[in-house]
Order: structure tokens, then sequence, then C-alpha cells
């Protein structure tokens, strides 16, 4: 297949004033496209898009608001003709809990953004994707392959966008059109570092294999999202050696689900993340 060239194409981009988002729009300006920028804070998107140049736009919204994403959409073609590329970026992750311990609005509010925000986000700009012969991609994680413990609705939404991006491509192949699922490990955002700020989250991420602890580059994760655009790649895994680990996930995940269960430094952490959080909930007067 041929390469798709960047040169012309319009991308919009969720998430996009910082982290992943913003490194992706970078690399794709670079490269030639034009680009429009969409996250809450109106004001830190705009000065965003700015420093990208001329042929990049930011808007304000919330993801979660299809009629919000449905106006983006229709001032991305006024401002650039048309929407080539969307990139269903935009996410959020809660503290590491047990499910028995996070606050269930909490609970709810990663499923909405996460699920909910990237279908409303593709559902809005469809219509310009297959009239292009554009391309969409959606933000997985390793965590749509990985045991959720502690993290549950966070793997709970990765899992199904990892699910939403594999039926689009289907679905876009008739009209020339295609999806791509980004799969990222340990990014080295502000999501992650606040993410991972607890001792008892700290902890947790220390029972894992040193070489899946090292973070990525928010730079090196949005490089990879433009070259699997222009591969039309069905999935982009980065780091790499987490391809492995997808590819035998059969495999691995009966074995690692059994440590989870009967490994004694993992079951005492949470046992110390059940009692903290219901004791934290419990003085705060917040009823589980």
């Amino acid at each position: 297949m041929s390469k798709y060239s960047l040169a012309d194409k319009v991308a919009l981009v969720t998430g996009g004033a910082q982290g992943i988002g913003l490194a992706t729009a970078r690399h794709l300006y670079e490269r030639g496209a034009s680009v429009v920028l969409v996250d809450l804070d109106p004001e830190a998107t705009i000065l965003a898009a700015e420093e990208l140049g001329a042929r990049a736009i930011g808007i304000g919204a919330d993801v979660t608001d299809i009629g919000a994403m449905q106006d983006v959409v229709a001032r991305a073609v006024d401002a650039f003709g048309r929407v080539d590329i969307v990139m269903a970026n935009a996410g959020i992750a809660p503290a590491p809990a047990t499910v028995r311990a996070m606050d269930p609005a909490l609970f709810e509010r990663v499923l909405d953004v996460n699920a909910l925000g990237v279908y409303r986000t593709v559902h809005a700009a469809l219509p310009q994707v297959v009239e292009n012969k554009g391309q969409v991609i959606v933000v997985a994680s390793v965590y749509a392959f990985v045991n959720g413990v502690m993290l549950a609705p966070y793997a709970m939404s990765k899992a199904a966008v990892e699910q939403f991006g594999r039926a689009l491509r289907g679905e876009l192949a008739q009209h020339g059109a295609s999806a791509s699922v980004a799969y990222f490990g340990f990014v080295d955002t502000a999501m992650v570092q606040e993410g991972f700020a607890s001792s008892v989250a700290q902890r947790f991420e220390a029972t894992f294999p040193s070489f899946l602890r090292r973070r990525l580059t928010a730079a090196q994760a949005g490089k990879a999202v433009a070259d699997g655009i222009e591969d039309r790649a069905p999935r982009i895994i980065a780091p790499r050696r987490w391809t492995v680990y997808s590819v035998l996930r059969g495999l691995l995940n009966p074995l690692l689900d059994r440590r989870t269960e009967r490994n004694a430094t993992i079951q005492g952490i949470l046992r110390d993340a059940d009692k903290r959080q219901i004791t934290l909930s419990s003085r705060d007067g917040i009823s589980r």
C-alpha cells in the first residue's frame, strides 16, 4: 500500500492542548497537515494552536457533548474546507484504587470520557472521513490487554476503544477510508505523573517488570501516531516492546491474572488501597 501523504490534509485532534495530542498535532503539522486542536480549556487550546502556526486552530469543547463535537467539525470545515483525519485522544485516568473503594461518580466519568467521548468524537467526524477517504485514530492503551486491577474503569474504557477501532476499520474499508488503534505503554505525561503520585500507586507500579515501566515521551508517542497514519497501520503500538505482549496476550494473561490473585506483595498493596480509600471516604462523609 502506498504511503498516505499528510500534505494538505486536515486533522482534528482531541486532547490537543498538551501531552500526546499536542505532540501528535505537531508531527502532523510539520508533515504538511492543517490541524484543529480540541480540548476542554479554550484558552490553553488556542495558545497551543498559535504555537503550531497559521495552519492550526484551537477550539474548546467537551468530547462527551455530541452537539459540541458536531459544532467542532463544522467549524473545522469552515476554517479549512474539510476534515480528513480525526484522532480521538482525549481521556482521563483515576488515581489507582480498587473498585470497592473508588467513587462511583468518578468510575462512570472515566467511562463517559474515554469510551463514549471517543465514540461521539468519531461519529461527528465520520461523514467527512468517509467523503475524503480519510482516517480515524482511536487511542486505547496497553491497558486494553493487561489486567486492569486498581484501574478498572480505565482498562474497561480502553478495551472498549480497541474493539471500536477494530470494528471501524472493517466498516470503513468499503469507503476507501481506514481506522487505527493506538496502544501506548507508560507515557511521561501529566496524567501518568499525577496518577502514580501516591505511595500505593508507586508500590503497585513497582510490581511491573522494569523494562515495561520505562516511560515513553509524548514526542515519541506523537511520532508513532504520525508514522502510523502515513502507513494506514491497523495498530500503532509504542513502545514497540509491548507488541510481543499484545501478540501473546491469550497465553500470558491467564498466567498474569493468577499471579495477581496469588502474589503476596500485590495482594498486600490491594489491601492497603482498600483500607486507605475507605478510611478517607468515611472521614470525608462520602458513601461508597
